[in-house]
């Protein structure tokens, strides 16, 4: 079996009384997609923020790229090669589409405080987030603040960040969030062949667009993993159907 780039073992977090992740273990494996499903406060997002750091877990271990990562801030392992993207945007407004963009590849390159004028005039580090703008459709934006972006425009240019630190894994939440048929549709053919470059670990409220995309789909409720498995694997299991699922399939 190929070796995971992602590996979660017995995960655990406490909020007082409220366990919002129970034991949850799961893995990314090398040119996958991996869609993490549940309803609405089942603790898919706080098994996010211990992934990329924001959170630190109570126990259990988080092992990327074949190192334990539960010690180290958000910022390393970014430079580990930890890609994400945030259900709530996290981009720097005031600042351009290509500016965003040209910080993820500074930060890459551990030098993301060069903010001003020199920097912008880095004809190289232009080139390579221009080259990330067009991947996801945003080159005649570029120029563009950030805050004047539509909301599916900021889910693009936070792709376009993630792909300019060079990741080894993509995590994404949620997004779909917010972008009509045809945006989601859009996303979806792009983030199918964005598996080549580095596998993602999905977290979607879309079912069409999480069974079109997923190789694997694991179902969080109540912050415990209930199954794991192939799309067809999922629709099928009675359990999964009856407490998230319903009339989706």
């Amino acid at each position: 079996m190929v070796e995971p780039i992602l590996q979660i073992s017995n995960l655990v977090k406490n909020f007082g009384a409220l366990r919002a992740t129970d034991g949850v273990t799961l893995d990314l494996r090398p040119g996958e997609i991996h869609a993490l499903i549940g309803p609405n406060g089942a603790g898919k997002s706080t098994l996010i923020h211990q992934i990329c750091g924001t959170l630190r877990q109570d126990s259990g271990s988080i092992r990327f790229a074949g190192q334990d990562v539960g010690g180290l801030s958000v910022a390393e392992r970014a430079r580990l090669g930890l890609g994400r993207t945030f259900q709530v945007s996290s981009i720097a407004p005031e600042f351009s589409a290509l500016r965003n963009v040209m910080l993820a590849a500074q930060a890459k390159e551990g030098s993301s405080f060069r903010f001003f004028n020199p920097v912008m005039r880095d004809q190289g580090l232009i080139d390579k987030a221009m080259a990330m703008l067009e991947r996801v459709g945003l080159t005649e934006r570029a120029r563009i603040p950030a805050a004047e972006l539509s909301h599916g425009e900021r889910r693009q240019l936070e792709i376009a960040m993630a792909l300019a630190l060079r990741s080894k894994a993509f995590l994404l939440d949620e997004p779909m969030a917010g972008m009509g048929p045809e945006g989601s549709k859009a996303l979806t053919r792009f983030l199918d062949t964005l598996r080549q470059e580095a596998p993602i670990l999905l977290v979607e409220h879309d079912m069409d667009a999480v069974f079109a995309l997923a190789d694997r789909i694991s179902v969080l409720v109540y912050g415990r993993v209930i199954a794991t498995g192939t799309v067809d694997e999922i629709r099928r299991d009675p359990t999964v159907r009856s407490a998230y699922l319903g009339d989706h399939d």
